[in-house]
């Protein structure tokens, strides 16, 4: 009787998250309309809320259920963004794959809560939460994402005109090298680079915020940690932005490389040394991101079904 639970339990572990999938791709193609920007307002702010909620209170015998749902609601939301997160920041497939890989992950955070709940989930929902509502407020309310990206883009080019005079700043638009001498030949030509919402490191910042925020320590350490870790970031993006900007301009390589490849490796690598960083400060962080890697050793139907599918294999 546990064989066919087991198993069912695994179907529907994947089944749902690709018909989320499906249904996001078919209902929320890009460019998405007013309406549609609308509606997926719901399982995004709906699915914060909840794990916020269920964060908050996770005495309440309701809090892992509270959690559960705001795990499916979120996942839901990420469901209907690969096709945005790929043309609009310039068929950028890695941003696309992860959102993809993300809305499994997502749902299996779900299936924990339901059927081993774990400490380490109860951290990942606040820090999900406390990072995710920060975002996605300052990014619906325009006057201080657009102030953000003004001011990353003027200071990202102030760094590129350190090495050069052929840099121009308008707005959230830069133009340097080839750009910038075709632009003052002609009336008008298009800017090297646009800066947009998430060139200015709110997401990597924010991650590391709501990491360390929703720890359970005392307040003195995650404020050396946050001091230790988000100016960082801010500087290193502005240093990379420039960077990005300098190989396509100079024609070295194209804007797909340097953006989707070159600046997200040096990111990536980034983030990894900061992690370690935060590790010595704040032990109690590595422990929770361990507990989450390790939730897959709690076996449940999921767990239980493929471990007696690779013995048969």
């Amino acid at each position: 009787m546990r064989r066919v639970t087991d198993s069912a339990v695994t179907i529907l572990f994947f089944a749902i998250p690709s018909i989320m999938l499906l249904l996001g791709f078919y209902f929320f193609p890009f460019p998405l309309s007013e309406m549609q920007k609308t509606i997926i307002l719901i399982p995004l702010f709906g699915g914060l809320f909840l794990l916020f909620f269920g964060y908050l209170f996770d005495s309440l015998k309701k809090a892992g259920l509270l959690r559960t749902s705001g795990w499916i609601l979120f996942s839901f939301y990420w469901a209907t963004q690969p096709s945005t997160l790929y043309w609009y920041e310039n068929q950028d497939l890695i941003n696309a794959v992860i959102c993809i890989l993300g809305v499994y992950v997502l749902f299996y955070f779900a299936y924990k809560e339901w059927f081993n709940p774990s400490k380490c989930l109860n951290w990942i929902a606040g820090a999900s939460a406390i990072a995710g509502l920060i975002y996605f407020i300052m990014d619906k309310i325009s006057v201080l994402r657009d102030a953000l990206i003004s001011i990353v883009a003027q200071q990202s080019a102030a760094i590129l005109s350190l090495f050069s005079d052929k840099v121009l700043v308008d707005g959230n638009m830069i133009w340097f090298g080839h750009n910038y001498e075709m632009l003052q030949q002609n009336a008008s030509y298009g800017a090297t680079a646009q800066i947009i919402f998430a060139c200015t490191a709110i997401q990597s910042m924010l991650l590391f915020v709501g990491m360390i925020s929703a720890l359970k320590v005392k307040p003195l350490p995650k404020i050396y940690a946050l001091l230790a870790t988000v100016p960082t970031i801010y500087v290193l993006n502005l240093i990379r932005n420039a960077g990005v900007i300098f190989l396509v301009g100079a024609g070295i390589t194209d804007m797909n490389i340097a953006h989707n490849y070159i600046g997200k490796i040096g990111s990536l690598v980034a983030l990894i040394v900061l992690v370690f960083v935060v590790f010595k400060i704040l032990p109690e962080l590595q422990k929770q991101i361990l507990c989450i890697f390790d939730l897959y050793k709690s076996k449940g139907p999921l767990e239980r079904f493929l471990g007696n599918l690779g013995k048969r294999i």
